[in-house]
């Protein structure tokens, strides 16, 4: 009897490689029943196989042997290995075992151990026996034992479902019912196999099995104490389904989405620090086989990340080659489909439908373990991220100084969110060089069977395309750096503006900002178009290239592919094979362009983390530090024996650019020389000191003589070049400015400390802070804006001194705090703080100080000259010695000759009450006042304690403003607490989907004529892809018709199908020049002017209530979307839409009765990305909105460096940000997740498509031509891949989309008044300089208290009016409202800049409840409903009429923060580039900044480095001082000028101030009264009211009079 044999070759070519006899044998289609050999081993008639030559099935000895035997041994040794992993690796969770679930596994394993033996002792019995039955059976058997010990340990260990026994259940329930479904197809001719009801029962437990080991466990007691996140309970079915988020998606369904639905989903082996402290390991461990010299071997961070990484990538990679072979599976199927479909009538209808079935299971394989896989791939790049970013924060808290200065805030936030961030996908494009050879050497072994040699044209055609993957690897690096450090540049100039944004508005320096950040983004957006250029030119070698590769070796097949290079015969078989052998070969080739685009991306990105974790760090052991104070109360706490300090690095032979040592002389006297050039460099030399404990010393010297470096080099900021320096105890740091972090007051001040109220308590007294904690919306709870913006400049300085006094520590560092506090304050603060009696008066104490009127009680005082110490004693002993501290007090005392009269009149007041009037700014700026009785001694100073310099104290913020209380007692009665305390509320979060809009803003960035372009290009590409394939199924038929007969041309053929891929080819390019290059860039050109233009135009109360951070993060990962992600995915949905459409026109065009699917298919496509959105368009936003507390804290880190490393807090600081990114990991990945949930349902859904194209294809095998047939399937196979990411990256563009979003939420913002009017000014506007106020009215925005009052003033032209008045009274309100940064109240121009009643809807990412942004604070008394906010008149204008830009830059001031910008200084002084050199040189020489500048590298092309940090405080107030000379204007305001400086540099610009600007009008808003004395007229303002408006002799002669009582505390009367 003869039986037919299937067609097998191409499943035998997947499976083995030899057997040619077997082969040569059933390939003639008949095999004798009896023919094959048999042994002792395998008895059965069928042999090895592994294909039966009579059935279409495996052969019984292959099953038992591979299927049941082999794949149980190693199955035993996973169970062994996993067992053993556990022992030693894994923490017992001590929750208990679940009983109804372990011990029925356990029974179930152990009777299925049983039963397989029992079936081999069946074989045993058998005649004739064969012994792979035998061993099979028994292998089998001991694998279930040796699951039965893991189960045991997993229940212990795990407190899910084991993996590894869930996958071997499945596998063995399959495998015994393919071994049992064998069993009962055998021939009748052939012996059945024994043991078929043993087989029977062995499935039956196995099954009963794994319904308790897949029993879902989220209702035990193990899984809800454990706290584990939804993926950690998870089953491997939930997992490779994703199913495990269902809940989330649930809920989104019915209502938005809240941070607390998605947290605790961070798994804790991907926590930072965990993450950390494994990547850094190895990486320490690499830098110790750092070699150096010539030659040195750079260690390389990527290949450290790889290492580190190295055993969860193995089964990464090894699911990766899996998912290739399945793949491939699929054309192995479709041609022994299409091998069927011609041949239908020989085999049975079932042998299709398997073939159906098995390219559906085939194709499930493929997408459950792709997304698996990715997902895997994807927390292993999280991982390597947030390691990466803890890295970085670590690194960037112990830069040296030379490293600070190399690296800006900007650069370093970009390593974070750029270079950092490219490693989240990283390992998905990096694996592709493994996956991509193997498939092109799968596909390419395929074409040789099919096309034999000519295959090799296609070969080679590939590899001359090699070479341009080269050639763009290369150029792509290049431009990828450029792009990159451009946007490092303008991240670094736009931080900086946007930190400093008062200074640039008061200067009305927007405009000439804005021109060099975009000159900036010019150079950023070039390289970008570059990039594109290449990628359009690529996308022949990487997406046309299978087209290509298609045509030549088709037209080779045609010419020469026969016998003897006759031409070749096109058969359905071979055509659509081969075509979907291209298309799948179209995936790899056109994965190397994005492999290699990432993968440079990911090179140079980590490249940069490299560079910047390899820059030098502080050394620890330049200060020998102890933590606990010596035994011996006499020995000093610090000590430093001859010790030099430099800023410059010991390494460099000379200062860099942009460094200046600090001891450089600003006021150096004719002649003489700069200390640099004589000591090579040093800022601090020879420097020999004692501080003991209990001692008060005191640093004194002009500017830059080094006092501010001598703190820097305890704290250990500096380089040690030589000497030792020992210090014992905890130390505490104040800052001379003060460092605030966005947090409450409380927090600020505990600073991470535990709360011991007792302690709280005095720390408040004695730094005077009650009074404002009195008044201040929620008390101490009231949150504290970013860079304390809520706060005065006094109150900052005590929040940092009770900061620092609060820790209890040893010795305090104090770098100037009382320059920043009124007169009576300062007193305060002396008395009860830092003086002999004070909180810290038995700490040691190091105060360095530019005031002398507390030097008489210090135990020691040391003067600093030229970095190095010229004198140190007590007072006395300096004051008998008449040397430079003699001087320095004598010329600059005028008290010794008042003291007595100002004694007898000071003590006559004593007696009576003095109201302390103590103020804060509120909530964005809303001032409020409190009175507070106080004692008469805090405002009546002995004459002991009065400013030697005849000067107090009155007000040194810019931002205090409210006023003198007129003579009355307020009590406090309790601290006052209010829920809306928050200053800066939490970054809004709307709901909904991203409307359509949003996209259509982009498409009219990009031009709405290129993005309609684009879009026929793209049909016309895909038109032109098709026609490829409709043509060669013509020519088939064709050919097939012609049988016998003469065949059409070939010449016809090839023309047609060359110029349908060449019109492909060059559309494809087209479209992505246009695209890339083209309408890309326009958009990102336009958004983000757009964007700059309207913040830096936006008014001052936005950047007061909104973080830095926030905004950043708009110009920097919000952009980036913008440039890059936006665009990318708009491209993919155009060619993958376009393609899909196609897809499925042609499968019905075909197969007609595949239209009655559709409907359903689209009702599940919808459903699918209906449910996904609902989830992930929250999901992206919670996501976004996490994303900016971790820069802000980085930022805010970063500006208080020096403070966190003093005090040792470092690792608590480290830990916030630990937490913080942990957060921002757990949202990102719950947003990811959801894009893989959605990935497994689309390809379900592609799954069911193509398994019902080849159904319908088999049941209509009789009416269906196989090359339709063949065209149907190619096309339904690719739609797999091709709709799962359509539809991804429809959301992913969704989701890229909400950057956009929050974008446009800042664009839509309101700005301020129009920068030019139509308002004809007259010639030198203002001319006089007289200036008006009339009944002006204003407060900081609509809803909030009035912060001046019914203000009618006169000014004449050059009248130099003083500005005076306690803390809130109005002084710097008034500057600014003569600059328009705030309007006047009521008025249109207030109302239009208001943004606090813009309305939007938005979702608290926090709660998920609906909020409303914006509204009043609080309801408008009626009268300041109705009262007119009057005007400002200057020289007779309306300033209101006025332009903004232009009224800014007719007005000159010098502000309290003198602030410097990175860049050239002769930017700094003339941004607009309009002035001569001799200008700036001559203003500079007025200044008395010439020697000091022309003594620079560069002169004024000398670069200043951010925030103007290698300038001192000084110095930059002389430059802000010639800013002023250049501006010439007729009016100069000058507020608190002088605050920062020394008295001998405060006479020196007072000077220089009547000299330079005698004929111009000067408002000075007073710091010392003796810089007012000689003013014209004195303006005292009281709770923003004019209280006294006269000549200061008429005042003096008033002794009552408020000007008076400050005059005399001064010593001035």
């Amino acid at each position: 009897m003869q039986t037919e044999s299937p067609h097998q070759f191409d499943l035998w070519l997947l499976f083995t490689s030899g057997y040619r006899q077997y082969a040569n044998f059933v390939s003639t289609g008949l095999v004798p029943a009896a023919f094959l050999p048999t042994s002792k081993t395998c008895r059965n008639q069928e042999g090895w196989g592994p294909l039966s030559p009579v059935r279409y099935d495996l052969t019984p000895c292959f099953e038992y042997s591979v299927l049941f035997g082999a794949f149980s041994v190693l199955a035993s040794i996973g169970f062994l290995t996993r067992t053993i992993y556990l022992k030693r690796h894994g923490q017992l969770h001590h929750l208990g075992r679940t009983a109804w679930i372990y011990w029925p596994t356990q029974i179930s394993m152990t009777v299925a151990a049983l039963v397989a033996w029992l079936l081999a002792l069946q074989h045993f019995n058998s005649e004739p026996r064969s012994d792979i039955f035998i061993w099979g059976s028994i292998a089998m058997g001991m694998s279930w034992i040796f699951a039965t010990l893991l189960n045991f340990y997993e229940h212990q260990y795990e407190i899910r479902s084991s993996s590894i026994i869930y996958a071997y259940y499945v596998a063995t329930f399959a495998i015994s019912v393919m071994i049992l479904q064998t069993g009962l197809d055998l021939p009748e001719t052939l012996p059945r196999i024994l043991g078929i009801p043993t087989l029977a029962i062995f499935a039956a437990v196995l099954f009963v099995g794994f319904v308790f080991e897949a029993w879902p466990r989220g209702s035990t007691q193990v899984q809800q104490k454990s706290g584990a996140s939804r993926y950690g309970k998870a089953n491997l079915l939930s997992r490779l389904t994703f199913f495990f988020l269902q809940p989330v998606i649930n809920i989104s369904l019915r209502r938005t989405l809240t941070m607390q639905d998605i947290a605790g989903q961070l798994q804790e082996d991907m926590k930072s620090r965990v993450c950390y402290k494994s990547l850094s390991a190895k990486w320490n461990e690499r830098l110790k086989w750092k070699k150096t010299g010539d030659g040195s071997d750079t260690p390389s961070l990527f290949w450290t990340i790889m290492r580190s990484n190295g055993l969860s990538l193995i089964p990464i990679l090894l699911s990766r080659v899996a998912i290739v072979f399945l793949s491939y599976l699929l054309p192995v199927l479709l041609k022994l489909m299409l091998g069927y479909l011609d041949n239908y009538e020989t085999k049975p209808l079932s042998y299709g439908v398997k073939l159906a079935v098995g390219m559906l299971l085939a194709s499930l394989g493929v997408s459950l373990l792709n997304t698996y896989n990715r997902f895997q791939m994807l927390l292993l790049g999280v991982s390597t991220r947030s390691a990466l970013i803890s890295m970085i924060y670590r690194k960037s808290l112990r830069l040296s100084a030379g490293s600070r200065n190399e690296s800006s805030s900007g650069s370093i936030n970009n390593h974070m969110s750029v270079d950092a961030d490219n490693f989240w996908d990283a390992f998905v494009s990096l694996s592709l060089w493994i996956s991509i050879p193997l498939e092109i050497a799968i596909s390419m072994t395929l074409l040789y069977n099919l096309l034999g040699w000519t295959m090799m044209a296609g070969v080679l055609a590939m590899l001359a395309l090699l070479p341009l993957q080269g050639w763009q690897a290369q150029i792509y690096e290049s431009m990828q750096d450029e792009k990159l450090s451009a946007m490092d540049q303008r991240m670094r100039l736009t931080t900086e503006v946007l930190g400093s944004m008062k200074i640039v508005k008061l200067y009305g320096w927007s405009q000439a900002f804005m021109k060099r950040i975009l000159v900036i983004r010019k150079k950023e957006l070039e390289a970008l178009r570059r990039i594109g250029l290449v990628q359009s030119f690529m996308s022949i070698a990487f997406i046309s290239s299978s087209l290509i590769i298609s045509l030549i070796t088709f037209g080779v097949y045609a010419l020469w592919g026969g016998p003897n290079l006759t031409p070749g015969k096109l058969t359905p078989e071979k055509v659509f094979v081969s075509m979907s052998l291209f298309a799948m070969l179209k995936g790899p080739i056109a994965s190397l362009s994005d492999a290699t685009t990432t993968t440079i991306s990911v090179l140079v990105g980590t490249k940069r983390i490299q560079d910047f974790l390899l820059k030098e760090e502080v050394n620890e052991l330049d200060i020998i530090r102890f933590n606990n104070l010596p035994r011996d109360p006499e020995d000093p706490v610090i000590t430093i024996r001859e010790a030099s300090y430099s800023w410059v690095s010991p390494l460099h032979d000379a200062p860099p650019l942009g460094v200046i040592d600090e001891n450089t002389a600003l006021l150096q006297e004719s002649g003489s020389v700069s200390p640099s050039a004589e000591n090579g460099g040093f800022t601090l030399q020879r420097i020999d000191l004692e501080v003991k404990r209990n001692m008060l010393l005191a640093v004194v010297g002009r500017i830059g003589q080094g006092k501010s470096s001598l703190l820097s080099a305890l704290i250990g900021d500096m380089y040690k070049l030589e000497g030792k320096v020992q210090i014992s105890g905890k130390i505490a740091y104040v800052p001379q400015q003060a460092w605030i972090v966005n947090a409450t007051l409380k927090d600020n001040i505990l600073f991470g400390s535990d709360y011991d109220e007792e302690r709280y308590k005095q720390v408040l007294f004695a730094s005077g802070l009650e009074p404002d904690i009195a008044m201040l919306p929620g008390g101490d709870m009231t949150e504290i804006g970013e860079r304390g913006i809520n706060l005065s400049g006094g109150q900052k300085q005590r929040v940092s001194l009770a900061r620092a006094a609060y820790q209890d520590s040893d010795i305090y560092l104090l770098d100037d705090p009382l320059s920043a506090v009124d007169a009576h304050v300062d007193k305060h603060l002396w008395d009860h703080l830092i003086g002999p009696s004070g909180l810290l008066g038995n700490k040691a104490r190091v105060l360095v100080t530019h005031g002398i009127h507390h030097l008489r009680e210090m135990d020691l005082i040391v003067v600093l000259k030229d970095g190095e110490i010229e004198e140190k004693g007590h007072y006395s002993d300096l004051m008998e010695a008449r040397n430079a501290f003699y001087r320095l007090i004598k010329d600059y005392s005028k008290m010794e000759r008042r003291r007595s009269h100002s004694t007898l009149k000071l003590q006559r007041r004593s007696s009576s009450a003095a109201n302390v009037f103590v103020a804060s700014e509120g909530t964005n700026k809303d001032k409020q006042a409190l009175l507070v009785e106080t004692d008469a001694s805090e405002l009546s100073l002995p004459s002991s304690d009065v400013d030697d310099e005849g000067t107090t104290d009155l007000d040194t913020s810019e931002e205090e403003e409210l006023g003198l209380a007129p003579p009355q007692v307020v009590e406090i009665v309790d601290i006052k607490r209010d829920t809306k305390a928050e200053l800066t509320a939490a970054e809004k979060m709307k709901e909904g989907e991203v409307g359509f809009g949003v996209l259509l803003v982009y498409a009219k960035a990009a031009s709405y004529l290129n993005v309609v372009i684009i879009f026929l290009l793209f049909v016309l590409a895909q038109g032109c892809l098709v026609s490829t394939s409709l043509w060669l199924k013509y020519w088939i038929q064709k050919t097939k018709d012609s049988e016998g007969s003469q065949p059409p041309p070939l010449k016809i053929f090839l023309s047609v199908y060359a110029a349908l891929t060449v019109a492909y080819v060059l559309t494809y390019v087209v479209v992505m020049w246009l695209g890339l290059t083209v309408a890309r860039i326009r958009a990102a050109e336009r958004i983000h002017f757009q964007l700059l233009d309207k913040v830096l135009r936006l008014p001052m109360a936005f950047f007061d209530t909104t973080p830095l951070g926030r905004i950043i993060n708009r110009f920097s990962s919000d952009m980036f979307s913008v440039d890059i992600r936006i665009a990318n995915k708009t491209m993919d949905i155009l060619l993958f839409g376009i393609s899909v459409l196609s897809t499925l026109l042609v499968i019905i065009f075909t197969t007609p009765s595949f239209i009655v699917l559709v409907p359903f298919l689209l009702i599940g496509y919808w459903a699918a990305q209906a449910c996904f959105l609902s989830a992930s368009r929250t999901l992206a936003r919670i996501y976004s909105v996490s994303k900016s507390p971790v820069y802000q804290h980085f930022n805010e880190s970063l500006a208080g460096v020096s403070t966190i490393r003093a005090m040792q807090v470092h690792e608590r600081f480290i830990r916030m940000s630990e937490d913080k990114t942990d957060l921002m990991t757990n949202n990102f990945l719950s947003n990811m997740s959801s894009r893989r949930w959605l990935d497994v349902q689309l390809r379900l859904l592609s799954s069911t498509v193509l398994f019902f194209a080849a159904l319908l294809a088999v049941l209509g095998r009789k009416n269906l031509d196989p090359s339709m047939a063949g065209l149907t399937l190619s096309f339904a196979m690719s739609i797999t891949e091709e709709v799962a990411t359509l539809v991804r990256n429809f959301c992913d563009l969704q989701n890229q989309l909400v950057n956009m979003e929050r974008i446009l939420e800042y664009t839509e913002l309101k700005t301020e008044a129009a920068e030019i009017t139509s308002v004809r000014l007259p010639p030198n506007w203002p001319s006089q300089g007289r200036i008006s106020f009339h009944n002006y009215s204003t407060r900081y925005r609509e809803g909030m208290d009035l912060v001046i009052k019914n203000v009618s003033i006169e000014v004449r032209a050059a009248e130099k009016i003083g500005i005076v008045g306690r803390t809130g009274a109005g002084k710097s309100s008034l500057t600014l409202a003569l600059f328009r940064i705030i309007e006047a109240a009521n008025s249109q121009l207030a109302k239009d800049s208001d943004n606090s009643q813009v309305s939007l809807a938005y979702i608290d990412p926090a709660t998920g409840q609906r909020m409303t942004a914006g509204g009043s604070d609080r309801d408008l008394t009626l009268f300041d409903d109705e009262m007119d906010g009057g005007r400002i008149e200057i020289d007779g204008i309306d300033i209101s009429t006025v332009g903004l830009e232009t009224l800014r830059q007719h007005l000159a001031i010098i502000p309290q923060d003198p602030t410097l910008f990175a860049g050239t200084l002769r930017e700094n002084l003339d941004p607009f580039d309009e002035l001569e050199d001799f200008d700036l040189w001559e203003a500079l020489e007025r200044s008395h900044l010439k020697d000091f500048i022309s003594s620079l590298p560069g002169g004024l092309s000398f670069e200043v480095s951010t925030n103007g940090e290698n300038f001192s405080v000084g110095q930059r107030s002389l430059i802000c001082l010639a800013r002023a000379l250049l501006r010439k204007s007729r009016i100069l305001i000058l507020d608190e000028a002088t605050a920062a400086v020394d008295v001998e540099t405060d006479e020196l610009i007072q000077k220089t101030i009547r000299k330079e600007f005698s004929d111009r009008t000067i408002l000075t808003i007073a710091h010392r009264i003796k810089t007012v004395m000689d003013n014209d007229r004195i303006l005292v303002l009281d709770k923003g009211r004019v209280q006294e408006f006269d000549s200061p002799s008429a005042l003096l002669k008033n002794e009552e009079s408020l000007f008076y009582k400050l005059a005399e505390q001064a010593g001035e009367v």
